[in-house]
């Protein structure tokens, strides 16, 4: 994601942040109790084959900002900045300088907490790979950790991954509001139009607090 999406140098970073603003605006409507959901989405999904509540979920954490998220199978462990939406109700992106860097919507659920906590990463960048360039690696039953601020560790397990045409993006079911300690990992997906300077997809990764 560039600063200046509009600009020649802008390259694939510029469409991110379109990207981000197509799918995240809707977020501001799902946190604050508004819903523009247009479906359950068209792509593709690998969902978990465990019989509901065969994996109980862990208490809810008291709310704690995120420190550091480690996914051991694909190579993660990156420091968290906090994102918050811009006057225009899109979500900030992470700057594009650091490719090792997630954020998390600071307004929403911290992660461990009940609730629906986003955290968000670039796949890449105008030069090279970014922190979320495996995320699709990523399948049901696979582990990852957030570390946060007071002390304690929140261990999630994912429950499925998704990949949805952002023009056919389910705000509700990604973003609604958890009855337990939830997270969605986010990142762009699909192919890149140039002309348009963005990517057509999103991939969603859901898990729950262990």
């Amino acid at each position: 994601m560039a600063a200046d999406p509009s600009g020649d140098n802008a390259g694939r970073g510029g469409g991110r942040l379109t990207l981000w603003g197509a799918a995240v605006a809707i977020l501001a409507l799902s946190v604050f109790g508004g819903h523009h959901g247009t479906g359950d989405g068209t792509g593709t999904a690998r969902t978990a084959t465990a019989t509901a509540g065969a994996i109980q979920a862990g208490a809810p954490l008291p709310r704690s900002a995120p420190t550091r998220l480690r996914i051991p199978k694909i190579g993660v462990d990156a420091p968290f900045t906090a994102l918050v939406l811009a006057s225009n109700g899109q979500l900030e992106p992470p700057p594009a300088g650091n490719t090792n860097l997630v954020g998390w919507y600071s307004k929403g659920a911290s992660p461990g907490e009940k609730g629906t906590s986003v955290i968000a990463g670039h796949v890449d960048t105008a030069t090279s790979a970014a922190v979320f360039a495996r995320l699709d690696d990523l399948a049901p039953g696979d582990r990852f950790s957030v570390e946060r601020a007071d002390g304690n560790t929140a261990n999630f397990v994912v429950d499925s991954a998704d990949t949805f045409a952002k023009d056919d993006f389910p705000s509700q079911r990604v973003y609604a509001n958890a009855k337990r300690p939830e997270v969605r990992l986010i990142t762009c997906a699909g192919d890149y139009d140039h002309s348009a300077k963005d990517y057509t997809e999103n991939l969603v990764v859901f898990g729950h607090l262990v």
